[in-house]
């Protein structure tokens, strides 16, 4: 089965190579990089020790150990995880008006410490585990969370982690702290991370 992806650095079509069942999670993974977070998201496959896979497993084997899920369904999922991903993205500007409309908005923040204490954005909460658990059994699957990292790349797993919890309303501030530095507060400072 050919499939199709889109390239995460300019979101234009690409063709791939051949996916099919049998397939190897690390070739799946290569070709679908948000592949893990689909199907945690949908499966609760591959997001904690008691739901991994190998990269040398196949989707047809980790489907058969997970209920016999169809592969056909989660081969189409995994290839429309682009749009899905897509979709948790919010920017700087729409986070904003939205605070301003919402007070139950939550922020939570999953740079490091130091990146934290350095900089964050007002009302923002660090990950911890303490955090996490509150924001999971706080009882509300729907309040507003928004997810921010440096530029808006790492989010996205702490955003699938949610949202395969059961949270329904987890979004991902497109271009991190740095695209609200740059939009809705100027005089934020700013910063690189090392390599």
């Amino acid at each position: 089965m050919d499939t199709i992806a889109f390239s995460p650095q300019d979101g234009s079509v690409v063709q791939t190579e051949s996916i099919s069942s049998e397939s190897a999670m690390s070739a799946v993974l290569e070709v679908f990089p948000g592949a893990q977070r689909a199907l945690f998201r949908r499966y609760h496959i591959g997001g904690c020790a008691s739901c991994g896979f190998q990269p040398t497993e196949t989707l047809a084997q980790i489907c058969a150990r997970n209920g016999n899920l169809d592969v056909a369904e989660v081969l189409s999922h995994i290839q429309t995880s682009h749009e899905q991903d897509a979709k948790i993205f919010i920017s700087a500007i729409e986070l904003a008006e939205l605070r301003k409309q919402d007070a139950t908005v939550r922020l939570l923040d999953v740079r490091s410490r130091e990146e934290f204490e350095a900089v964050n954005i007002v009302g923002s909460q660090l990950m911890s585990q303490d955090v996490m658990r509150q924001i999971m059994g706080d009882g509300s699957n729907t309040r507003p969370l928004v997810i921010v990292d440096h530029h808006g790349k790492t989010a996205l797993d702490a955003a699938a982690y949610f949202m395969g919890h059961g949270l329904q309303n987890v979004r991902v501030l497109s271009g991190g702290i740095n695209a609200w530095a740059q939009e809705v507060e100027p005089a934020m400072r700013r910063y690189k991370v090392g390599s």
